[in-house]
């Protein structure tokens, strides 16, 4: 997909597609099927941004939490991109529902071990403390998980709105989860915004909807015409996590209602 536009300093790393249902399982699908009745369909994109001596993930995939997945899937596409998991130095989260945080290890050999084991993982403070608050209510699996990337993980909390990083910006927007953060990649004239599942997929830009799923659906509403109103003004590209086909894109031209023209940029 990089040779598209290889002056693109984005990498989507796709792990696949999947029905989720009532049960919470991502079950996995082809790319162009539907989803199975009553379930949602969702693929899983991970970012990849090279900048400079740094080679930095927005949100980590699905790891052991699907059916029939691993971290060997996103250490395949990284290495596809020439990445070793070692050479990752920096991981944002854009929010700690699993399939967005599994890839932050593995236990295929039965422990865990980081994936990315030099890596710095950049969560939102208020979401780590409300996350560890409810552990006893998660089932065994997940709650060893978080307890192993609390112990062994080099991690970073973050503000309401911090610059962590040359060229990394991040801001809580609420909605999907209650401290949910967009992510921006600003470095010149290459500017990228993920906003995890505010912004899953490119239908949602131009949809007005308030999602039952959602902390917030309201809220969820309002920061999304902000963060399209951005992308547009100012020449953002927009990531979508969970979209299957041109995850990253950009808004070209606004029309009657609000309705954008969109153009793929990988």
């Amino acid at each position: 997909m990089s040779s598209t536009k290889p002056d693109i300093p984005v990498f989507p790393l796709y792990e696949g597609t999947f029905s989720v249902g009532l049960d919470k399982k991502f079950n996995r699908i082809d790319r162009d099927d539907p989803p199975h009745k009553g379930a949602l369909k969702l693929s899983i994109n991970p970012f990849l941004i090279k900048d400079g001596d740094r080679n930095i993930l927005f949100d980590v995939g699905l790891g052991e939490f699907g059916v029939d997945t691993s971290t060997d899937i996103i250490k395949q596409n990284l290495q596809n991109h020439d990445v070793e998991d070692f050479e990752i130095t920096d991981i944002f989260v854009s929010h700690l529902h699993y399939d967005h945080i599994g890839g932050l290890a593995g236990n295929k050999n039965g422990f865990w071990e980081l994936t990315f084991p030099d890596a710095d993982i950049w969560v939102s403070g208020n979401e780590w403390g409300k996350l560890q608050s409810i552990l006893d209510k998660q089932d065994e699996d997940k709650a060893d998980f978080i307890s192993f990337i609390e112990s062994r993980a080099n991690l970073n909390f973050l503000g309401d709105a911090e610059n962590p990083l040359p060229h990394i910006r991040t801001k809580k927007i609420g909605g999907h989860t209650e401290f949910s953060q967009a992510l921006f990649y600003e470095n010149g004239d290459q500017k990228y915004l993920m906003a995890g599942d505010v912004i899953g997929k490119r239908g949602a830009i131009n949809r007005t909807f308030a999602a039952k799923y959602d902390f917030d659906g309201k809220q969820s509403m309002k920061v999304r015409k902000e963060l399209k109103e951005l992308a547009y003004n100012e020449g953002y590209g927009i990531m979508t996590y969970h979209e299957p086909n041109h995850p990253v894109f950009a808004l070209t031209e606004k029309q009657d209602k609000g309705v954008y023209k969109i153009k793929n940029l990988v």
